[in-house]
Parts: structure tokens; sequence; C-alpha cells
């Protein structure tokens, strides 16, 4: 039976969750306090049809704040513009995509949220129900650790004898399943194998990395077994919504998964505001793991200084912040006292 830990790090303006399987992470959840509720995964808010696109087969829906989603077309009856709707966000924004939504039946009234999407605490408990929820100083260390994790392109696996790649290009996620078998072994065994680890391994990382969308991947060897390599996919991707395509006689496997949450690398870029979150993790981290100091004071760019105080206030008397001219973006560092 497999052993499954959730961690919760709830850091002033970013929460991150994390789930971690028999040692390796599986899934990672990142919330922005300045996150628009409904466009969180799971929000629930009136809508209007703005416009009708039988060209993309669905509809633009006008939701709270002026921001737009598209509603794929279902076999009910066809929108019309000025509709109101209920709409629930199916999956999140990401680059160059807005939401996308489901239809909740008929609406009232101006667009407005009536059900925000899961905090991460709900979300952690979805994952993994009557698991505890560890917090502090290691909910922090997982979850930089898993980022880390989740933005790496490749997975090695000596153990196992595999080296896979795993990246996204704009039209689908490629996934290149390399194995080096033990001598002695034989071919045929050692090749299923390699490629049923290899499915458990590109699955768990496109998992952990939040993305769908088409994913083709390049299996170990020729003459597959086309009956043993959907098994092997279907339980690799188990639960993740998956449909496999046929095999190639190439050794291709082409399947599909649904998008859901924005993906990682984009929660993830080193703008001002991710610079100034890891200021205040940062300091977090030092306060809890150095209780005796009586503060701790971040030296960094003035902007930094200026984007984190808010949050570094709420971390309380025993954590400050020293703007220096002379420190570049992205170099903070404690002052040692």
């Amino acid at each position: 039976m497999s052993r499954v830990e959730l961690f919760l790090d709830d850091t002033p303006g970013e929460t991150r969750g994390v789930m971690v399987r028999d040692g390796r992470f599986e899934r990672l959840v990142i919330q922005r306090e300045d996150d628009p509720p409904h466009l969180r995964l799971g929000a629930v808010s009136v809508g209007r049809i703005s416009e009708v696109s039988p060209g993309l087969r669905g509809a633009f829906v006008e939701l709270p704040q002026g921001a737009v989603g598209f509603l794929p077309q279902g076999g009910g009856a066809s929108p019309r513009v000025g509709d109101r709707i209920g709409a629930e966000v199916l999956a999140e924004p990401r680059r160059g995509k807005g939401v996308t939504l489901r239809g909740r039946g008929a609406g009232e009234g101006v667009p407005r949220l009536l059900v925000p999407g899961p905090d991460v605490a709900a979300v952690l408990r979805t994952w993994a129900s009557g698991v505890p929820i560890e917090t502090g100083k290691a909910a922090i260390v997982a979850g930089e650790a898993a980022l880390e994790a989740a933005l790496a392109e490749t997975v090695r696996r000596p153990d196992l004898g595999l080296d896979i790649a795993v990246q996204r290009t704009r039209a689908l996620v490629a996934v290149d399943i390399d194995h080096a078998p033990p001598p002695g072994h034989d071919p045929r065994v050692a090749r299923e194998r390699a490629n049923r680890d290899g499915l458990a391994e590109a699955a768990r990382l496109i998992r952990l990395k939040s993305w769908g969308g088409l994913v083709a991947v390049d299996l170990v060897g020729g003459r597959l077994n086309p009956a043993t390599v959907e098994a092997a996919a279907r339980a690799a991707f188990d639960g993740d919504g998956a449909v496999p395509g046929p095999l190639s006689r190439f050794g291709l496997l082409q399947l599909s998964l649904p998008w859901g949450r924005t993906p990682i690398e984009e929660r993830a870029q080193s703008d001002l505001a991710a610079r100034a979150l890891e200021i205040v993790r940062r300091l977090r981290h030092r306060l809890l793991e150095d209780t005796a100091t009586p503060v701790h004071v971040m030296a960094c760019a003035p902007d930094e200084a200026a984007q984190a105080a808010a949050g570094v206030a709420r971390l309380g008397p025993r954590a400050a912040l020293r703007p220096d001219p002379a420190i570049a973006p992205g170099q903070a560092g404690f002052e040692e006292r």
C-alpha cells in the first residue's frame, strides 16, 4: 500500500499544497491571495452569453469583473447572446487561453460570483481524504522542493534504468522514454516493464506540472502489444481523465488529458510579485527555524521591499526588511547579527 503525505505552506500572499506518494512528489497546487476567485478551478458564477461562435462550437461568456470564458457546445439547447447562465470553471487561465466553462443551468441577474473555487486546504483533502496535513517548516521545504521538481524536464531513475524527458510545446506534450536494460534480462520483459514504469513516471511529472492537452509518448522498442500498452497508460494516468488513442507502428502512443489548473511554470514566473513572495517565505521559514533571535532582517532591492512589506508585516515584529539600492533584484539576503 502506498504512503501518502500532504503539506500546506500557508505563507502570507501565497499558499502551496503538496502531495507526496512513496517519497515522490505527485501533485502541487499554488494559489495567490490576489488570484481572481471567479477564475479558480471549481468556481461557479452567473455569466452572460456575449458571443456565439459556431466555428468554435461554443460561446463566449462574460464573467464577473469583465473576465471572459469559453463554454463548449454541449448536447442541450444552443445558447443565445444575452442569456444568463450558471458557469463553473473547468480549466483555469493559461498563457493565451482564458477559462473553460461548464454550464450549470439558467442564471439570473448581473455576472457575479456564486461559489468560489476550493482553497488549497480543501484541494488537499480531495486528493487524500483523512491524511493529516503537515504545516510549518516541513511544508515550506516541501513546497520549494516540489516546485523545483515540477519545473524539471527530465526524470532519471537509475534504479529502473530509465531516462525520461517530458517537454511541452504549443501543440502537445512530448514524452521520450529511454531505457538501458540490465544485462541478462529477457528483452521483451525488460521492455514491457520499462514502458510501464516510464509511463507511470511521465504521468506523475505531467500531473505535478498541471499540464493537459494532447500527449505523445515515444515508447521503448517496436512491435509492442497495443492492449498491454493501453493498460499501462490507463494505470499510469488513472483518475486524470486520460483518453488513450491508438498505438502507432513506430511505438508512439497518443492520449488526451483535460486541462485543469494553470500550469505550474506559469505560476512560478520570476516577476516582482514572485520575488516579493519568496522574500516573505524565506523570512517565515527563518522565523520558524530560529526562534531565539529577536529580529530577522532581510536586505533586498527597494522595489522588492515595497512589494513585500505588507506580507512581512503579517509575520509579526520579529521580521523586518531593509531596502538597499546596491542589491540587485532577486539577490535578497539575511543580515547576520
